[in-house]
């Protein structure tokens, strides 16, 4: 079901909302990024995403093609979301899940998580070894 969760950054000066569906797959990634980061990150559409607080604290990293804006709080470093735009999936926010403020152990615990290879560009599978991420 979906529901409205508020997340935040460590320090708080980042401050969200967002209308998402833990029960519905979230996801992790090998890529260089998401793996030295620990993204863990579940997708939602622009409507279903508001910066409550923060934008003049979050600072933005891109790098590859550029398509994907990784919002980070420049005051204590955690990525919250990050912004993407493709011509293949179009627009969509991708959500830590770990800075939701209000899920429950439980809510994380039974989310579904996808393991995506994205270390090679094969976002459709998983890689070999998932352990560590």
């Amino acid at each position: 079901m979906r529901k409205t969760y508020r997340g935040s950054c460590h320090c708080g000066a980042v401050r969200f909302e967002c209308e998402l569906d833990l029960s519905d797959e979230t996801s992790r990634c090998n890529c260089s990024s998401c793996g030295k980061g620990r993204f863990w990150k579940s997708i939602v559409q622009p409507d279903a995403f508001r910066l409550l607080e923060g934008a003049d604290a979050l600072s933005d990293y891109q790098f590859g093609e550029r398509r994907i804006h990784h919002m980070f709080c420049s005051r204590c470093g955690v990525k919250t979301f990050g912004r993407v735009r493709s011509d293949d999936a179009g627009e969509f926010i991708a959500i830590n899940v770990a800075c939701l403020d209000d899920a429950t152990d439980a809510e994380l615990s039974d989310a579904p998580i996808v393991y995506q290879d994205g270390r090679h560009d094969r976002w459709e599978r998983a890689p070999a070894e998932t352990s560590y991420l």
